[in-house]
């Protein structure tokens, strides 16, 4: 059988906008808190602004280059993007009616988003106060012709386009404003009303006008091409090169265009000033820009209209007060974030700082976010032991933070690594290095997340602390190859790291099942699924009898329920309050049975990053890994299946609900204050603990 055949493959980008399309399903349930469906719009929205900035502006390249075809599925990149337009178009006409649906439903709740014509006449003026105290004084009026022509936009620029009349001689001009993004989107002008700010602009635009008539105003945005391409082979000053290129995103071709609805002679002007394709221009009957929502789903006024935050604990053994080193030198621990704290690591990082014994101390940064407490340590202890800190500058959208982290570091004293040529550091890691007695003592962290606060709290990650001699000496070889530029080829032995190691491991993994036959057993977990090997194989496996379920949050290109190729092959979705992050993979013919990752399953993972492959180091371990596994295929409320047609249905089931998410909310946190039929559910899980126990 040729497992090449493109009819065995899903597209990919079709694929992930199936998945953006299941988050915009937690804006349509009606049972979720009012904010926390805005909240899911806007993570559509801001989701949906990458996708066009990188795959779309991708596949307009491959297109104007004159590719004929690429990926598995074998579409054409024109075809691509005919199926996303469509696709887009489409989805935009029940974006806007569940954006009037919610907006109602808030206003009923005492939220109000309104335009500036929607005020009563005492609003107005109170407005207009505003208007001359806080906005006229930084934007920036332009009247379009010869002399003034149209400005350059920068990527995600937001305005709005003005049709003017001359007093003197009514002659018809026409004009823009930028709406800077220091500005608040949503002005309260009084408690619970909120007035959009580009209308507060556009109604007071004529006074910046003198001598003309304002007639009407139209908001816009642009979206431009940010993917930074970067020759790294031909760069003295990487540092230098990546400025450049992040300078670069900015002026990159425009492959968007969202416009309000109104006056259509002032759409024509804008679509003439702003070049793009006519199937790329998406006029919205709602405001534009969708993810700066957040500022009103974070609104603490209005915080009983969300689910209340998580308060993750310290759960044993890291809760008893000892020094953190002291807890793993007497066993490994694993944390399930969010539910358990991701504070135990940070303190396993200012612990290492303070104490004098430690000597060292390592670390990879792909996205350590805003105000890092990681960060602030390790620039503290770069003044007395040697740091060396791996930032990746390449990590996209989060170029410029890092770059701005890593001269900060450097500038305390720390040895930084600007990345290694030709590869993406992706894998998260941390080695600290302490002095006892006449030996050095090894401690180390592993995650499939990253160093971040803020996204820790949001992401469902695993993460490991050990001092296992055998994964510390891996982990010592792993930074002096990050050192040395020598990753594209190293290998290690109690891990496996990408791209030499974690692809061949699999494959294997997935071949000794396959001579188990229909007493095979395989469950992988990842953000997304696209590599052709590991599809073939995983066809194979289910041609064997292999017992297969897949948990991919996003993309999967692997198509289940095909007759006579993957028969065997379930595939999940699961999309909830927090993003499923956490890439686990568990054989049950293999020993160790389970494994956790930093690397998805993408060509771009196990071929051109730097990725770790991490196994169970105890018992204990590999059954909570296996624990997760099982708890989430069993997940009723927020699971999708996939069909052997590429579409998405949720989970239904006669059994009680079960949230997987909200279980382990209580679960691992110890204030299990769930409903009845949870309860019941709480007592299988006790269940299955010690079933799987017994095996």
């Amino acid at each position: 059988m040729d497992f090449c055949d493109s009819k065995m493959f899903f597209n990919r980008e079709l694929s992930w906008l199936r998945f953006n399309t299941r988050v915009l399903n937690e804006a349509y349930n009606e049972t979720l808190p009012l904010l926390d469906r805005l909240k899911f719009l806007a993570i559509y929205g801001t989701n949906l602004d990458e996708f066009y900035m990188i795959r779309v502006a991708g596949l307009r390249r491959l297109y104007a280059s004159g590719i004929a075809e690429i990926g598995s599925d074998k579409l054409t990149p024109l075809e691509q993007l005919s199926h996303i337009r469509d696709y887009l178009h489409q989805e935009q006409k029940s974006i806007e009616t569940l954006f009037h649906q919610i907006k109602s439903q808030l206003s009923q709740a005492g939220l109000f988003i309104k335009n500036f014509n929607e005020l009563d006449k005492s609003k107005k003026i109170g407005i207009k106060d505003y208007f001359q105290n806080y906005l006229y004084p930084i934007i920036v009026p332009i009247v379009i012709d010869s002399t003034h022509p149209f400005p350059h936009l920068n990527n995600l620029s937001f305005g709005i386009a003005l049709k003017l009349r001359s007093e003197e001689n009514g002659e018809i001009k026409y004009g823009m404003i930028r709406i800077p993004r220091v500005l608040k989107r949503f002005v309260e002008v009084e408690k619970g009303v909120f007035v959009l700010v580009e209308t507060i602009v556009g109604e007071f635009a004529g006074d910046l006008f003198e001598g003309y008539e304002l007639v009407s105003y139209l908001p816009f945005r642009v979206t431009r091409n940010a993917d930074i391409e970067i020759e790294e082979d031909e760069a003295d000053d990487f540092i230098e090169l990546m400025s450049e290129g992040l300078k670069a995103r900015k002026k990159g071709e425009i492959v968007r265009l969202e416009v309000g609805v109104g006056d259509s002679s002032l759409i024509e002007f804008v679509k003439k000033q702003i070049i793009v394709a006519k199937e790329d221009v998406y006029t919205n009957d709602m405001p534009l820009n969708m993810g700066t929502f957040w500022e009103l789903a974070l609104c603490k006024d209005f915080a009983h209209l969300s689910t209340p935050p998580l308060h993750p604990r310290i759960l044993p053994p890291l809760d008893c007060g000892a020094c953190i080193f002291d807890v793993i030198d007497k066993q490994d621990v694993m944390l399930f974030h969010p539910y358990e704290s991701f504070d135990s690591v940070v303190q396993f990082i200012q612990s290492a700082t303070k104490d004098p014994d430690v000597l060292s101390i390592r670390m990879t940064l792909y996205r350590a976010g805003k105000n890092s407490p990681i960060i602030k340590a390790l620039t503290e202890a770069a003044e007395n032991k040697q740091v060396t800190v791996l930032v990746e500058l390449k990590a996209r959208f989060d170029e410029e933070n890092n770059l701005h982290w890593a001269k900060a570091l450097e500038s305390a004293g720390a040895h930084v690594i600007y990345g290694v040529p030709g590869l993406k550091v992706h894998a998260k890691v941390a080695l600290v290095i302490k002095q006892s007695g006449d030996k050095l003592k090894e401690y180390v962290h592993l995650s499939t997340g990253n160093y971040n606060s803020a996204s820790a709290k949001i992401y469902t990650d695993v993460s490991l602390f050990t001092s296992n001699k055998n994964i510390a000496n891996d982990v010592i070889k792993l930074f002096h190859s990050l050192s040395t530029g020598t990753s594209y080829k190293t290998e290690l032995n109690a891990l496996c790291v990408a791209p030499a190691q974690i692809k061949p491991k699999l494959i294997a993994l997935i071949e000794q099942e396959i001579k188990q036959g229909a007493r095979g057993r395989i469950i992988l977990k990842a953000n997304a699924l696209v590599d052709t090997d590991i599809i073939s194989w995983l066809y194979k496996a289910s041609q064997a009898g292999v017992k297969i379920d897949l948990l991919i949050r996003g993309i999967c290109c692997l198509k289940p329920s095909l007759k006579g190729v993957s028969e065997n092959i379930r595939v999940f979705s699961i999309v909830g309050k927090y993003l499923e992050h956490a890439r686990i993979y568990y054989f049950a013919h293999a020993l160790p049975q389970v494994y956790f990752s930093s690397a998805d399953l993408m060509p771009r993972n196990l071929e051109r990053r730097v990725e770790l492959l991490i196994p169970a180091t105890s018992e204990a371990i590999a059954q909570r890994l296996i624990e997760i596994l099982e708890l989430q295929l069993s997940d009723n409320v927020q699971m999708y299946a996939l069909g052997a047609d590429g579409e998405y249905a949720k989970v239904v089931s006669k059994d009680k609900p079960m949230s997987s998410q909200i279980f382990y909310e209580g679960y691992v946190n110890g204030i299990y204050n769930a409903s009845k039929s949870e309860q019941e559910h709480y007592k299988a899980k006790k269940l299955l603990e010690r079933m799987i126990g017994e095996s």
